[in-house]
């Protein structure tokens, strides 16, 4: 007799499959960066929303972990240190000896201490020339640094230096017009036409890029566009005004050079080299971000094309300081912040002061070498950091295992 199927109960439900937990080489530590975090969510979502996870990109690149807070501070002690040691190398190296005690008599005799002052000739020499040159390159190699770390990150490029923008080719045609056709010479002088020019390069990457978006590539590109605009311009300029002696001197204001450093010019560059670092260093978190892509950032709640400008305004502005001042330098914005990511890893909280003071310090011995190498002639700056930047970059890739 078949059995009633009211009766008939159903099997029980199989049970479900038991997971095992990820092995414990997989569950990363919690970390430091929003990038990490980012990146972890895209691969699987193996941590909890909010966790801060090691990236594996630094590990592929072979960067160690962040430091632990106490080593960070005494490094930077350290490097700090090492800057002021610089700063008092820099001065007292020249083809005229002004001995350790040089600079120290010169400041205390303006403070009014009770120090023996220096010969007249001397006391210029250190205090009119050699201690606003040697600080304009500590706080000019700072910018530099600082300007070329944010701009590696904003358009994830590893090539990318503070002349991405073309800001360089526009203060670069803005001093050309004053020397060699003498517009604005009695009120803007070289300094405030290298100024203007950048600042118009900038406005008018600004409004190349104001219906195309802020992403990477279309900043990259449009910032070369913009670039060789400017130095066909500059070209232009040269060759259908300028006389040999003309061209020599532009030719080696656009190389680079710290001679024209004075102290109404160090107190721009005082001014705006703090505030640069403070509006960079203050979006640290947003950098670390956008190192891994708008997607990434938007979705750890970043303001993408917001945070984007006001970099690209911070990085444009300290990079017209710096060239109007001294002209183009190269190399130093590429290769410090590679050399210094390696060290301290890619934590831009950390990253952006050691690279500041890493630039100051580069360039500091950059120009005591450019003043002795050929003594009693100098040589430009920039080519002292392109052929000291070369290797230097070369090593980066080899340590880093990109070569």
């Amino acid at each position: 007799m078949p059995a009633d199927p009211t009766t008939l109960k159903a099997p029980p439900d199989p049970a479900p499959p038991t997971v095992s937990p990820p092995p414990a080489d997989l569950l990363l530590p919690a970390a430091r960066s929003w990038k990490a975090a980012g990146e972890r969510t895209a691969a699987g979502g193996r941590t909890a929303a909010g966790e801060r996870a090691t990236g594996g990109e630094r590990a592929a690149a072979g960067t160690p972990a962040s430091l632990p807070p106490a080593r960070v501070l005494l490094l930077f002690l350290l490097a700090a240190a090492v800057l002021a040691g610089s700063v008092a190398a820099g001065v007292r190296i020249g083809t005229a000896d002004v001995g350790w005690a040089g600079p120290g008599r010169a400041l205390g005799a303006r403070l009014g201490l009770d120090v023996e002052p220096l010969p007249p000739l001397i006391d210029s020499l250190v205090w009119d020339l050699r201690l606003p040159r040697v600080l304009m390159a500590a706080l000019v190699g700072a910018s530099l640094a600082v300007c070329g770390t944010v701009l590696q990150a904003v358009t994830r490029n590893a090539l990318a230096d503070p002349y991405l923008l073309g800001v360089s080719s526009g203060a670069s045609t803005g001093a050309v017009v004053v020397i060699v056709l003498g517009v604005g010479a009695g009120t803007l002088g070289t300094t405030g036409g290298a100024l203007a020019g950048a600042l118009l390069s900038f406005g008018l990457l600004l409004l190349l890029l104001r219906r195309t978006g802020l992403d990477s590539v279309r900043i990259v590109l449009t910032g070369v566009v913009v670039g060789q605009l400017f130095t066909a311009l500059t070209s232009l300029v040269l060759m259908a005004s300028a006389d040999a002696d003309t061209t020599r001197a532009v030719t080696h204001w656009l190389l680079g050079s710290m001679a024209p450093a004075r102290w109404d010019t160090v107190a721009v560059c005082a001014v705006v080299t703090p505030l640069g670092l403070a509006a960079a260093w203050l979006r640290a978190d947003a950098l670390d971000g956008l190192a891994f892509g708008a997607d990434t950032a938007a979705s750890l709640g970043i303001g993408v094309r917001h945070t984007r400008l006001l970099l690209l305004v911070v990085t444009a502005v300290l990079t017209a300081v710096a060239v109007a001042t001294v002209g183009a330098i190269g190399f130093v914005g590429l290769i410090v912040p590679h050399g210094v990511r390696f060290l301290v890893g890619p934590t831009h909280r950390v990253l952006l002061p050691y690279a500041a003071l890493a630039g100051a310090v580069f360039l500091v011995w950059t120009d005591a070498l450019a003043r002795i190498a050929f003594a009693p002639r100098e040589v430009p700056v920039g080519v002292i950091t392109a052929l000291l930047g070369v290797p230097l970059f070369l090593l980066v890739l080899r340590r880093r295992g990109e070569l």
